[in-house]
């Protein structure tokens, strides 16, 4: 069958930059597993995907606007040290700023005596992607798997962000106040208020490469 929507895609994927350097990629024992047509992937690549059935591979080039959009100035900020506490900001470091809209995931950019520079942006912002993508496996929905509008694999409801290290990056479309960070993944924020900031240590790498963060 053709990947339509509500299909249960199964895929492999390969993420580059123009460079050529690989961004992220899917685990072979863990496939990225979704449903198509319920915003969970960035929409360039959601796009490139429709039609297709299970053998296919090909390549598509996600442009900027088609992924995580162009980069917004408007979501760099000078943030007064004081609001870290005893806390100490490295750069690097992500978190959540409090803002009129809800929570959104920055990244700290610089740190000095004074403020910290945190950004906004999605760290693939303004970057057009390149994806190798096989389907491996396109099958119909369950009926509750429809109802709830996402899959369930083994029993399970499976959301793709319940993975200690990999959160299958590259293709995700939600729209979630948590932090995500990933590659393909959907968020709609708007721009940071400089609100409270909420200090969390990442020791894995969350900017992975398929979430898609939509900024106003």
């Amino acid at each position: 069958m053709k990947v339509e929507a509500f299909s249960v895609v199964t895929l492999r994927y390969v993420l580059k930059d123009d460079q050529g350097n690989i961004l992220d990629q899917s685990d072979e024992n863990d496939l990225l597993t979704y449903m198509h047509g319920t915003e969970y992937l960035v929409p360039g690549l959601e796009s490139a995907i429709l039609n297709h059935e299970k053998g296919d591979a090909f390549s598509v080039v996600v442009k900027a606007e088609e992924g995580y959009g162009a980069y917004n100035e408007q979501l760099v900020h000078d943030i007064p040290r004081a609001h870290f506490g005893s806390d100490e900001p490295a750069v690097g470091d992500t978190f959540l700023a409090q803002t009129e809209e809800g929570a959104l995931p920055v990244t700290i950019k610089s740190v000095n005596d004074d403020f910290v520079k945190v950004d906004g942006n999605h760290p693939l912002a303004g970057q057009d992607l390149y994806f190798d993508i096989e389907i491996v496996d396109v099958r119909e929905p369950t009926q509750e798997e429809k109802d709830h509008k996402h899959v369930h694999l083994h029993g399970h409801c499976c959301h793709h962000h319940d993975h200690g290290e990999h959160e299958h990056g590259c293709c995700h479309h939600h729209d979630h106040e948590e932090d995500e960070h990933g590659c393909c993944h959907h968020h709609d924020h708007e721009e940071d208020e400089d609100g409270c900031c909420h200090h969390r240590d990442h020791e894995e790498d969350e900017h992975r490469c398929c979430h898609h963060h939509e900024h106003e």
